[in-house]
């Protein structure tokens, strides 16, 4: 082994560790953020938090209406996931895809609970459904703010992907 630095073998540093983390600041590009969290109030936390810091990276700063809008439909979707959508020891999934050009952001939460599903859209009625009685007025809110939303049983296992999309104000 050698100590000269040029060397493959000797050990190095980043010099700028977060590069990595780092988005491309291209204001068109289209943006992903997905990742498993446990089902529990605390994964539910989690999400809402790096899908908060997430977004204000990828220039939907904090305090804005997109901003606020977007995180409200992540925490909702996550919160029902956890408490209609859980089974012990599993997983759900949030995916935020962000496409500028297209106008959107797309939010899907995936449980891998299929026997519990949400009431389709134009079909939530306060008082009726457990997914509004339960925790309150969670898709209630997300309709209200969403372009459009719904959702699917899951192709590859167990459970249903729930999904909206919110209408970014001009574009970006």
């Amino acid at each position: 082994m050698t100590s000269e630095p040029g060397s493959p073998t000797c050990p190095t540093q980043l010099t700028d560790p977060t590069l990595h983390f780092r988005t491309p600041r291209n204001p068109a590009e289209e943006r992903v953020f997905a990742m498993s969290f446990t089902s529990t109030r605390r994964g539910a936390r989690l999400a809402r938090r790096l899908a908060a810091v997430r977004l204000d990276d990828w220039g939907i700063p904090y305090g804005t209406e997109a901003h606020d809008a977007i995180l409200l439909i992540v925490a909702e979707l996550a919160a029902n996931a956890v408490r209609h959508g859980h089974v012990p020891g599993r997983d759900f999934h949030l995916c935020l895809h962000v496409a500028p050009r297209l106008g959107t952001a797309r939010i899907e939460v995936t449980d891998t609970r299929g026997e519990r599903v949400p009431p389709r859209p134009g079909a939530v009625n306060d008082g009726r459904d457990p997914y509004v009685t339960l925790g309150g007025w969670g898709l209630l809110l997300v309709g209200g703010l969403a372009a459009r939303w719904d959702w699917h049983f899951r192709s590859d296992g167990p459970g249903k992907t729930v999904w909206a999309e919110y209408a970014l104000r001009g574009g970006r």
